[in-house]
């Protein structure tokens, strides 16, 4: 299994929302042709973006909280 980085996670999360904000902007200016396929595919990187960075949240947050109890158990209480 690979294990991936909570930061890569949560950066790969952002771009994809921003992917999301920006994808939609475009058409709304008439840069890009707004059509079905482009608009279900932003909405799905913007929802797939905020699932992933609330993935990485909480592994960063695991690992943080680990990392925390070994430290905490490693002191010497005399």
């Amino acid at each position: 299994m690979i294990r991936a980085d909570p930061r890569v996670i949560v950066l790969i999360g952002f771009m994809l929302v921003v992917a999301g904000v920006i994808l939609p902007f475009l058409m709304v200016m008439k840069v890009i042709a707004p059509n079905w396929i482009l608009s279900f595919v932003s909405f799905a990187a913007s929802v797939s973006g905020v699932m992933l960075g609330l993935v990485g949240a909480a592994l960063w947050t695991r690992i943080d909280m680990a990392q925390r109890r070994r430290d905490y158990s490693d002191q010497d209480w005399d």
